[in-house]
């Protein structure tokens, strides 16, 4: 049976330790701000043990953001968060030290900056740099009801029907410049997602046999050399 001077000590050190979790969890909020006329920033701090800080930063849905972190520790990461919620968009530890998206409204965004656990546990410090950059074009937002930026038909044909001789519907994500996927359905009714990756037209099913080739403002995509789709570059990037 604990003695009552031994059941204090405990409830002192429990308190004491509750503390510390308390401070740990403690996060500083650091507004950046844009000069005039411009559309990137760069903040350079130190961050120490389990010190976490918040830049915040207002943009609207569909501008596209860039946040680049240089960093001395390779334990020290940024995560991207909304102001209403702890569910982040972007993970550092998981995604790296480089982030572009789309952002899905408009919002006071939080990157977050922070020590991995065990590197906070060791007191260690970093020396970093963050760069933000906000596009001045708006990408369009997902249309209503769809996880797509634009939905819509454009021209196919398949097997040796003559080209452009049917139209398909197609939905569209777009994920950065010049990045999208779009997913199209065929006359058949079966649908194909195809990747947009700057100059680079592919499939991730390994099934899939597909071939692109642009001409003028349009990417003429065969998969199987069966089926055909024209896909404007508009419906890519939202021009």
């Amino acid at each position: 049976m604990k003695t009552k001077p031994m059941q204090s000590i405990l409830f002192l050190m429990w308190f004491g330790l509750s503390l510390v979790s308390f401070g740990q969890t403690e996060i500083e909020t650091k507004p950046v701000h844009f000069k005039s006329g411009t559309s990137s920033a760069e903040v350079s701090d130190v961050l120490k043990g389990y010190q976490t800080i918040d830049y915040t930063l207002g943009a609207k849905a569909g501008q596209e953001m860039t946040v680049h972190l240089i960093t001395d520790n390779t334990a020290n990461y940024f995560n991207v968060l909304p102001s209403d919620s702890e569910e982040a968009i972007f993970v550092g530890s998981v995604n790296g030290n480089s982030w572009t998206g789309i952002l899905p409204k408009t919002d006071t965004y939080r990157v977050r900056v922070y020590l991995m656990r065990s590197a906070a546990r060791r007191n260690e410090k970093a020396n970093y740099s963050l760069n933000f950059a906000i596009s001045s074009k708006v990408y369009d937002v997902k249309v209503s009801g769809t996880n797509y930026h634009a939905t819509g038909m454009v021209p196919c044909s398949v097997g040796p029907d003559p080209k452009h001789s049917a139209q398909c519907k197609f939905g569209v994500v777009r994920t950065g410049k010049h990045s999208a996927e779009v997913h199209v359905s065929t006359p058949g009714g079966e649908q194909r997602i195809i990747m947009f990756r700057g100059d680079e037209v592919f499939c991730e099913d390994p099934d899939v046999d597909l071939t692109s080739e642009k001409e003028g403002d349009t990417w003429e995509v065969s998969v199987n050399n069966f089926e055909f789709f024209s896909i404007p570059e508009a419906v890519i990037t939202g021009g």
